[in-house]
């Protein structure tokens, strides 16, 4: 009953200033620009990380991806989480080696198998201090070790993983800009994609989203002037298929004018959700304007999220050791 009604009541699930992890559910009818304050729900457990070193990778059904600590040190973790009902278990990682000087994380589900897994690209010094980067995988519930399946273009490290569209992650190389790579949850393979002709922005001030299943590109430069550009593939993989929109800078919020903005959902009368910095608001393109959402705290990190009821061991198996927040009665 609540996963159908979810899919009609989308929520956003972010972490504050405290790294607590917070759901707000977004409902068409209200009027979130009127609201002094909106309601948001604690979830758990929460992890104590420090603010600025906690990443919230992904999210899928339900379950969460979470990492702490700096990703170009050995002294990180990443744990999976169902915030809902408390649950969460930490990932064994492969043994840090000395030739690694950054990794990023991403997660994913297979809508054919059904298995979830978690990638990790491993940035590393070869020879002559050139780089090169691997692409390692683990299976939840499935493989007890990680999986080597090859070398990949060095993508934006920050922007890793971020956008699952058609089956597959998708990253731009820190290089180029004329090339989108893919990688492809079920098969495991990895392609290229035509990326917007005449890009002129460098990739490290781009950022890639899903919104209403389209591949989606954006500037992220910080704003002073400028106005924020949206490429849309409206049919995925045709590069004829790449449409622009503008957002003209005189629409955005007094106070987030001089921010990066980041697409987190496309609300279905096409309303978009950004996080600026701290700060939340939604953009409506008929109107050409802005409603900011006012909720209590900072926002450090946000996703789309469906919250689920469904256990962490019904992927990892009815005798995996899961941890759990709340006694078992209470979840009953």
């Amino acid at each position: 009953m609540h996963q159908t009604r979810s899919l009609n009541f989308p929520s956003i699930l972010f972490l504050d200033g405290q790294c607590s992890p917070l759901l707000l559910e977004l409902k068409a009818e209200y009027d979130y620009y009127v609201h002094r304050c909106n309601r948001t729900v604690q979830v758990t457990p929460k992890f104590h990380f420090h603010p600025r070193s906690a990443i919230l990778v992904g999210s899928c059904n339900g379950f969460i991806c979470l990492v702490g600590g700096l990703t170009h040190i050995e002294n990180h973790s990443v744990y999976i989480n169902n915030p809902l009902l408390g649950e969460y278990f930490k990932l064994e990682l492969p043994k840090w080696e000395i030739s690694v000087t950054q990794v990023a994380y991403g997660f994913c589900f297979s809508e054919v198998s059904g298995e979830y897994k978690v990638l990790r690209l491993v940035d590393r010094k070869v020879q002559d201090d050139t780089r090169a980067s691997e692409l390692e995988v683990y299976t939840l519930g499935v493989y007890e070790k990680w999986r080597n399946v090859g070398e990949i273009p060095c993508p934006v490290w920050y922007d890793f993983g971020k956008a699952n569209v058609n089956g597959a992650l998708h990253w731009m190389e820190s290089e180029k800009t004329d090339c989108i790579y893919s990688f492809d949850v079920e098969t495991e393979k990895i392609k290229s994609l035509p990326a917007p002709p005449g890009l002129e922005t460098p990739s490290s001030n781009l950022r890639l989203a899903e919104l209403g299943n389209c591949l989606c590109l954006t500037d992220n430069v910080d704003r002073w002037n400028v106005n924020i550009n949206i490429w849309w593939m409206k049919e995925y993989g045709i590069a004829e298929s790449w449409t622009k929109n503008s957002i003209l800078v005189e629409s955005i919020p007094h106070g987030m004018v001089n921010y990066s903005f980041e697409p987190i959902f496309i609300w279905k009368d096409g309303e978009i959700l950004f996080q600026s910095r701290s700060k939340l608001a939604w953009y409506n393109p008929e109107m050409k304007t802005f409603r900011v959402v006012n909720v209590d705290g900072d926002v450090i990190t946000s996703t789309k999220y469906t919250p689920s009821f469904y256990s962490l061991k019904t992927i990892m198996g009815d005798d995996f050791q899961v941890t759990n927040v709340y006694p078992k009665t209470e979840i009953a």
